[in-house]
């Protein structure tokens, strides 16, 4: 049997043995020879930008496969489009390092696409900074191939000089017109970028043998099929049309037919041969046991991907325990609703669960009630010390098939489950308590009150169900995080591991849930971004804020979105739950306008950091500016400003920008994070919000921002603050002293000098919140 490599457009059929020594020879590559190497890469308007990042990306990933020194291999790069533009001579950069930073730092030309005339460009230049022939020379052009002209006659004149030429296809190559430039064989000379790792094996392979030779030992070349596709215009005859011709008789005309033609594109399939280093690997032996799947590392080393229930060492050996200790009690439905099927997969999953990760030396105690009109705990927690017992207990739950009142289950479970055994009665039972819930059926008696008062019990409530659920089981938890959600039957399944971290997660929540902070997001929403990517960052806050427990006492969240002008979409005190806070960032609207970033940092700082906008003293307060990059040049000062009065500004930039001016605003490298493109965004959430949350850990100062409103000014003790007020009165100078015989709230002495601590003030700014209302 073969499996099927998808590389991008380019597809290799090979066995699945052989794709493991293909991955592993790709660690192993190292050309140490002296080589000159220049890259010319197609900066054309055909490519685009995001092509050209590509192409750029898959030049950085040839360089890991290159010794580069002085004395070995030097690389240089030309850009062409209407003209050719040397971007560094092979003299200038000298260690691997220097070149790939010189290469991320390339800007995309744009122009006509000239190979010719880049061709011509070395015939008469030569190398620059090479070594006048003196060593083998690899020409490496990155292009889709559509020239503006001829590049037959250039092409053959190159390849007379004894320049080897690699064609590497972008985007949807012209295979054939790619054929022209590169050296012979072609098929050993054509690479496509899409996939860089396979790319630069494949150049490996067709230098190894006469200029690299430090292959690893046992390492050969082999050959294989494989297709290259491309996308391409072409005619199509849809069938004929009446139309009216001229006759040779004075004014008349006939009638005819005329064949319709119309254009449609299609993937042309090009079949050909790959040739790709390939080494022998350590999972020859078949080390993994118990379905396990052996992944290379190399030539000597190997790691098992083990099924669920398995991994207790390095060969999959069982695991049967839970790695943390909790009294764990499974709430099943077992209405009409859920139907009998339902009720059984329930029941499966249940058992594959827990012969996952119950053992004989498990911390966890484990309980299953089932509900419908009424709630049963057939097996109470504890009960069983052993799977198998377990098991059997599983098996002979039963469907009941009533009504679906859930709200009434958690009230009982609540009450009644968690009840210690008369044998332990004596004992303090202070393990975390976690309740699953496994439905997939609306709920027919309310369910939010039930669940207020089971987490009023210190319960941790964990919901499973299908879509249609979301809602209700995120009222439930009150915490998305808090609920699985599965597309299918199998999907459930598959969510086994993800219960696991959440049980285990209890008293140690993922991210700093548990830290309390105010936390702006300010996003650019210009024309500069567009809309398709305004909406990859909208959808990268909504997933960024999965991360916080928003309330008034952990986490506030404040959205601005900023073209020219700024707009704040919801204050830090606006929403006071995770639901409220995903269901406003859904409605943010793109702008398109031009962008000001420095702008946005000023709404930032004066309508949304503020005591009067829901700002709270004694909480550490972040920025995250999400930014295309462009004109930062009037943000640096309204950031210093922003960090010099306590707030923490985080940049996150994704496309070409500055790095100096970058810096500027950021005040830090470690607040920075430069990405290339916005699919890549994803990727940096768990960096972004890392930091964040390490931030959310230092001390603050209790006066920075300054929380006295009205020019007051904040006097900073042990552990409290006070404001001093002129013409003000109040906590935060926020109430105007009154003249003469006019009435005074009694609430506060005048010009206060009241001390208050953060606690105190969140009483205060609940009280703020209320009168504003």
């Amino acid at each position: 049997p073969t499996a099927l490599l998808v590389l991008g457009v380019q597809q290799i059929h090979v066995g699945q043995e052989m794709i493991a020594k293909i991955s592993a020879a790709g660690q192993l590559m190292q050309c140490s020879a002296s080589l000159d190497v220049l890259f010319l890469l197609d900066g054309s308007y055909s490519i685009g930008k995001g092509s050209f990042e590509r192409s750029k990306h898959f030049a950085d990933k040839l360089c890991d496969a290159l010794d580069i020194h002085p004395d070995r291999v030097r690389v240089g790069m030309i850009q062409f489009s209407s003209t050719p533009q040397l971007e560094f001579p092979l003299d200038s950069y000298l260690t691997k390092q220097e070149v790939k930073e010189r290469i991320k730092r390339t800007v995309f030309r744009g122009g006509s696409t000239e190979t010719g005339r880049a061709l011509k460009y070395i015939l008469h230049k030569g190398f620059p900074g090479g070594r006048n022939s003196s060593v083998p020379e690899v020409l490496i052009i990155i292009s889709d191939g559509k020239s503006q002209g001829s590049t037959a006659m250039p092409a053959m004149q190159v390849k007379e000089r004894h320049i080897t030429v690699f064609a590497v296809g972008i985007k949807f190559p012209r295979w054939e017109e790619l054929q022209v430039l590169a050296s012979e064989p072609p098929e050993r000379h054509l690479l496509f970028a899409g996939d860089a790792d396979d790319a630069a094996n494949g150049l490996y392979s067709t230098l190894s043998d006469p200029v690299c030779t430090a292959t690893a030992p046992g390492c050969r070349v082999e050959s294989h099929p494989c297709e290259r596709r491309t996308l391409e215009t072409v005619k199509e005859l849809s069938g004929n049309y009446v139309c009216w011709k001229g006759s040779k008789q004075p004014n008349a005309v006939q009638a005819s037919l005329c064949p319709f033609i119309r254009w449609k594109r299609v993937l042309i399939k090009h079949p050909s041969r790959c040739f790709r280093t390939v080494c022998p690997d350590p999972c020859d032996s078949q080390p993994c046991q118990n379905g396990g799947t052996c992944v290379p590392e190399g030539l000597d080393r190997y790691h098992c991907l083990c099924p669920l229930g398995y991994g207790g060492d390095i060969h999959c050996a069982a695991k049967l325990s839970l790695e943390c200790g909790v009294d764990l009690l499974f709430l099943m439905d077992s209405s009409a609703g859920v139907t009998l099927e339902g009720f059984l997969r329930f029941k499966a999953f249940l058992k594959r669960f827990l012969q996952a990760v119950v053992g004989l030396d498990s911390p966890m105690s484990v309980g299953v009630a089932q509900y419908d009109d009424n709630v049963e705990i057939p097996i109470e927690l504890g009960l069983h010390k052993d799977t198998v017992s377990l098991m059997r207990s599983i098996d002979a739950l039963s469907f009941s098939g009533g009504r679906t009142l859930t709200g009434r289950a958690l009230q009982y479970i609540a009450q009644h489950g968690f009840r210690s055994t008369p044998v332990f009665a004596d004992v303090q039972d202070d393990l975390p308590r976690v309740v699953v819930l496994l439905t997939d059926s609306k709920s027919q008696d309310s369910v939010a009150e039930a669940a207020k008062y089971a987490k009023d019990q210190n319960l941790f409530l964990i919901g499973i169900g299908s879509s249609f659920m979301r809602a209700e089981l995120t009222m439930v938890t009150g915490n998305p995080q808090q609920t699985i959600i599965y597309s299918d039957p199998q999907d459930l399944f598959n969510r086994m591991p993800e219960l696991q971290r959440k049980i285990c997660s209890v008293g140690n929540p993922e991210g700093c849930q548990a830290q309390s902070l105010d936390l702006a997001f300010a996003v650019d929403a210009s024309s500069g971004v567009g809309l398709e990517n305004f909406l990859r960052l909208r959808h990268f806050v909504r997933s960024s804020c999965l991360h916080f427990i928003i309330n008034r006492d952990v986490t506030q969240i404040a959205l601005v979105t900023y073209g020219s002008k700024a707009h704040t979409v919801f204050a830090l005190d606006t929403h006071t739950s995770s639901s409220a806070v995903l269901q406003a960032i859904d409605q943010v609207p793109f702008l398109g306008d031009s962008a000001s970033a420095g702008s946005a940092l000023l709404h930032v700082y004066s309508d949304v950091m503020t005591v009067q906008r829901g700002a709270r003293p004694g909480v550490n307060k972040v920025v995250v500016l999400l930014t295309s990059g462009g004109d930062m040049q009037d943000a640096a000062a309204p950031a210093q400003q922003l960090r010099h009065n306590g707030i923490l500004v985080f940049l996150v930039v994704i496309g070409d920008a500055e790095r100096d001016t970058l810096l500027r605003v950021a005040g830090s490298p470690s607040y920075l994070v430069h990405i290339s493109s916005y699919e890549d965004l994803q990727y940096y959430q768990g960096l972004i919000i890392e930091r964040i949350c390490e931030e959310a850990r230092n001390p603050v100062n209790l006066c920075k921002p300054n929380p006295c409103m009205n020019q007051g000014v904040c006097i900073l003790g042990p552990g409290s603050y006070r404001c001093q007020c002129h013409g003000w009165e109040g906590p935060h100078c926020e109430s105007r002293v009154l003249r003469g015989d006019s009435p005074r709230s009694p609430a506060l002495p005048p010009r206060s000098h009241v001390q208050w601590s953060p606690r105190g003030l969140q009483h205060f700014s609940r009280a703020l919140q209320h009168s504003k209302r």
